[in-house]
């Protein structure tokens, strides 16, 4: 909130602006809401022995190399395949340049650490998502938490840097992108019992991407909606053949035997 309430970088009402300032105010939003919430919340329900399986989570690794595969290029492929679909996008392809390749790489390592990788899934993979399935089933749980992860973002879009004014049909867009998103997600964590590892991977993958896209393909379709129609289109596409291929179950029966005990009911 201090950078959206700031000159310069959001709607000019504090009297500062600060790109230092910027790089880290953003990332705290993530480490004190999420990440610390998802800390506080499990210790607070299930103890030490909860904390412990959390932080285990984060370097569960042996999950198949094909998951890796998927996180690093097949996230890229999908939101180029959801860009080269729209009209007059194929046409305005840049080519990979080395300048961008070396782009991509800085950007990735950047936000793995400080964007929404390591700063935001300890909260919405780590804590919300196990929740959610036990309660309501893996495809209502990410049904829920789709909207709630990027509804979360809603300051962001009076970033200036962000490039995405706050209307509504951006929001509505970033939403079914994010829901989308939540669905091929839990997929894949599903698939990689509970590896906080790829979740990780996978969102710092999307959020490269999402700011790559742009320089690639500089069409109308592309640059105006800041990349998310191709996300909505890619990942759309990839979320309804899972939901049909697993009938819905996510291959939460992957994950279910690492899942963590329900929280045992206070006595009186």
């Amino acid at each position: 909130m201090p950078v959206v309430l700031s000159e310069g970088d959001g709607v000019g009402l504090l009297p500062f602006s600060s790109p230092l300032l910027k790089i880290v105010l953003m990332p705290a939003g993530g480490y004190l809401g999420p990440v610390l919430s998802a800390f506080v919340m499990t210790g607070m329900t299930e103890g030490r022995e909860g904390i412990g399986r959390l932080l285990r989570r984060h370097v569960l690794w042996r999950v198949g190399i094909r998951w890796y595969l998927f996180a690093l290029l097949g996230i890229p492929m999908i939101m180029v395949l959801g860009a080269i679909v729209l009209p007059g996008a194929l046409a305005s392809f840049q080519g990979l340049t080395s300048t961008i390749v070396l782009g991509y790489l800085l950007q990735f390592a950047f936000v793995f650490f400080l964007g929404g990788g390591l700063s935001e899934e300890p909260g919405w993979r780590g804590f919300a998502l196990p929740r959610l399935q036990r309660l309501h089933g893996p495809l209502v749980g990410s049904l829920i938490l789709g909207p709630l992860w990027t509804l979360w973002h809603l300051p962001a879009f009076w970033v200036l840097a962000w490039n995405f004014p706050p209307t509504i049909p951006n929001i509505v867009l970033f939403v079914l992108a994010g829901t989308a998103m939540t669905i091929v997600m839990t997929w894949v964590f599903n698939n990689t019992k509970g590896s906080l590892l790829i979740a990780v991977l996978l969102h710092a993958s999307i959020d490269t991407s999402f700011i790559i896209l742009n320089q690639l393909f500089p069409a109308p379709l592309v640059t105006d909606y800041g990349s998310t129609v191709p996300m909505v289109i890619g990942f759309g596409a990839l979320a309804l053949v899972v939901v049909a291929l697993t009938r819905g179950r996510l291959g939460y029966q992957h994950y279910r035997q690492e899942e963590e005990p329900a929280p045992a009911t206070a006595s009186m």
